[in-house]
C-alpha cells in the first residue's frame, strides 16, 4: 500500500472505530513499523486532521467523529502547479493560510511523485517577491479586514525620490478596506481613502500600524474600484 493510501486508510479507520487504537495495533493492521504509524499520524496532523491522543491502558490515537478527508488525486505537474502557487503567496496577508495548505499537499501527495516534485520545487527561485518585515501589522490581521470589508485606521509610510519608503512623510489614513492587489513586487491594500476621499493602494511593508475601527463602511459604488483598476492591465483571480 502507498503512503497516501495508508493515510487515507488511516483516517477511515480511525473515524470508525469505536475507542482509542494503540499505534501498535495500526502497525499491525497495516502491515508496517509502529514508528511508520507514528509518522503518518503526525504528517496527517500537520495537514490539519483532528487526530489526538488518549493516555492510559485503554489509551491510542482518535479522531474527531466529525471529520471528513476529501479525496485528493492530483498529478505530479498539478501538484507542482499548486505548491508554486501557494509558494507564491508567502508575501501575502494570506501567508499562514498557504503555509498550510502547503502542508496538506504535502503529506497527502503521491509517493511516486513527491521527489521530482519537491526536485521541481528547488529549481524554482522568486527574487520579486517583497515580505513585509514590520512585525507590528501581523499579516492575519490584514486577511480578515480585507474578508470583513472592515474600516482601518493605518499609519502608512510616503515615498522618497528613490522610490523607498520615507518616514517623514508617514500619514495616518482612515480606509474602507475594498480588496488586494499584486503591483509588480509588492502587495497593495485597496480601499477609499477617507484623506484622500479617493480610492488608493497601500503597500503592505509601508503599513506600520493598523488599528481596526468600530464602524460599519458606507455602501461604496463597487464601480468606483473597477474604473480605477482599468487604468491597469489587471485580472482576477476567479
Amino acid at each position: 500500500m502507498k503512503r497516501a493510501e495508508r493515510q487515507y486508510a488511516l483516517v477511515d479507520l480511525l473515524r470508525g472505530a469505536r475507542r482509542p487504537r494503540p499505534a501498535a495495533r495500526l502497525a499491525d493492521e497495516f502491515g508496517v513499523s509502529t514508528r511508520t504509524i507514528e509518522r503518518d499520524i503526525a504528517a496527517l496532523q500537520l495537514a490539519g486532521v483532528p487526530i489526538y491522543a488518549e493516555h492510559g491502558a485503554t489509551g491510542g490515537y482518535a479522531i474527531l467523529r466529525e471529520y471528513s478527508l476529501p479525496p485528493l488525486n492530483l498529478s505530479a505537474t498539478e501538484s507542482l502547479a499548486v505548491l508554486a502557487g501557494l509558494a507564491l503567496l508567502d508575501s501575502s496577508p494570506y501567508q499562514a493560510a498557504a503555509r498550510r495548505a502547503r502542508a496538506k499537499i504535502a503529506a497527502v501527495m503521491e509517493e511516486e511523485h513527491r521527489e521530482p516534485v519537491q526536485k521541481m520545487l528547488g529549481m524554482m527561485q522568486v527574487i520579486d517577491a517583497v515580505a513585509p518585515t514590520n512585525d507590528a501589522v501581523p499579516l492575519g490581521m490584514l486577511s480578515d479586514v480585507i474578508a470583513d470589508r472592515r474600516v482601518v485606521r493605518l499609519t502608512y509610510l510616503g515615498e522618497d525620490k528613490d522610490g523607498g519608503p520615507d518616514p517623514s512623510t508617514s500619514t495616518v489614513r482612515d480606509v474602507e478596506t475594498m480588496g488586494l492587489l499584486r503591483a509588480g513586487d509588492a502587495w497593495l491594500l485597496a480601499g477609499w481613502c477617507r484623506l484622500r476621499d479617493a480610492i488608493r493602494g497601500f503597500r503592505i511593508e509601508r503599513i506600520t500600524e493598523l488599528r481596526i475601527l468600530d464602524e460599519a463602511p458606507p455602501p461604496r459604488d463597487p464601480a468606483l474600484l473597477e474604473a480605477d483598476l482599468a487604468r491597469w492591465p489587471t485580472r482576477r483571480l476567479t
